[in-house]
């Protein structure tokens, strides 16, 4: 015999209901989750209208605002106002190498070669 009982004191009947058919609490439940998704729908979608709404009323007030300042791009223009840019600026400069690096196009030393290990033919006691 156990120590406690599996069976409770005092059962309702809507204890042993739920007990003989879960499905009486689970169905409902889904139920209330998927009618709550399609119920705040239009919330969600009313939020990201709002927001799409400030969006473009921002772009459109900047957009206005830049196009009497704007500079027509051309590529090529830039292209030759930086080269010529980098030929008056740019001037090589040798700098000290660290020690131990050889000059451009020199192959470093190689390493010594190593000796085999000598066998040794005396035994250990």
């Amino acid at each position: 015999m156990t120590a406690f009982p599996s069976r409770p004191v005092n059962t309702t009947t809507l204890h042993r209901t739920l007990k003989k058919y879960p499905g009486l609490f689970g169905v409902p439940f889904i139920l209330l989750m998927v009618g709550a998704s399609f119920m705040l729908t239009p919330f969600t979608q009313t939020r990201y209208e709002l927001h799409d709404q400030r969006v473009k009323q921002v772009s459109k007030a900047e957009e206005l605002r830049l196009d009497k300042n704007k500079k027509k791009f051309d590529i090529r223009e830039e292209y030759f106002r930086l080269s010529a840019n980098a030929d008056e600026e740019w001037e090589p400069k040798r700098i000290q190498r660290p020690k131990g690096l050889p000059e451009w196009g020199v192959p470093p030393p190689e390493p010594p070669a190593k000796e085999p290990p000598k066998e040794t033919t005396e035994t250990k006691p």
